[in-house]
């Protein structure tokens, strides 16, 4: 078995560490990875985010309602905390939420910005979502623009879908521009995040060149083409549930099955 580096969790001869950059960004970030993506995902990047900002955590779990250390980073009065989650409610860098008439700027007063971020396959990350109200129940943070992920050698399930290491890059250089970060760091402080991201890109799109050049099977094409499969088997059972509830009459039954 090769020898592992168990900071960035790859095989010591292609080990990330020697690239990672640590960058100040007076901002507090708490990544929560699902075990599949912190044990098993060998191109995660909430780990190579979380080793390149100081002061951030990577919490494993899938229910975090009763961790100890998420309470009491709640409980901590010196910060603001919210979720990286979309939606119209969700604060954005430098524009007002419907619901307040001032900015996020404003409403952080002088506490530090607490950013929790879900590491996780989206269908995984909702059901961490689920389990966890103590998470769900935070105020929301999402980017002000659109952006598009590098991370070319993988599918993402949606263009606008974003790597960890990518979301934490555009959400810091938003709060930069809206006056967020402490104004003393350096205006491109965040590009080490994107340069040890694009360094694993070109390595893995390096590595599955040679595996095709050596006859070997595209393991993304793999990889997506199981989901795909899984995927409709989920939706043909979801039809089959939704067809038997209706034929016994209980409408309401079925009406959940087909949401």
């Amino acid at each position: 078995m090769a020898d592992k580096c168990y900071k960035c969790f790859r095989p010591m001869e292609t080990c990330y560490c020697k690239y990672i950059k640590q960058i100040e960004t007076g901002i507090k970030f708490v990544f929560l990875i699902h075990p599949k993506e912190a044990y098993k995902q060998k191109t995660g990047t909430g780990r190579l985010a979380q080793l390149s900002l100081p002061d951030s955590e990577l919490i494993i779990g899938v229910d975090f309602t009763q961790n100890k250390r998420i309470r009491e980073l709640l409980s901590d009065e010196r910060y603001f905390p919210v979720v990286m989650y979309p939606g119209e409610d969700a604060w954005t860098a430098g524009g007002v939420r419907e619901t307040a008439p001032h900015t996020l700027k404003e409403a952080m007063g002088e506490k530090q910005l607490l950013v929790f971020l879900v590491d996780a396959t989206w269908a995984c990350a909702k059901k961490m979502l689920r389990l966890s109200p103590n998470i769900t129940s935070l105020q929301k943070i999402s980017f002000t623009a659109g952006y598009r992920s590098e991370y070319t050698f993988k599918k993402e399930p949606a263009e606008d879908y974003l790597s960890t290491i990518e979301t934490c890059y555009y959400l810091i250089k938003e709060l930069q521009s809206a006056g967020i970060c402490p104004s003393e760091k350096a205006e491109n402080c965040a590009e080490p995040l994107m340069d040890v991201f694009r360094r694993m890109v070109k390595f893995q799109i390096e590595s599955q060149k040679e595996r095709v050049a050596a006859g070997l099977p595209d393991r993304y094409q793999v990889a997506g083409g199981i989901r795909a499969k899984r995927r409709a088997l989920r939706e043909a059972r979801a039809r089959e549930a939704c067809a038997r509830e209706i034929r016994t009459g209980d409408p309401k039954t079925a009406e959940n099955h087909s949401s």
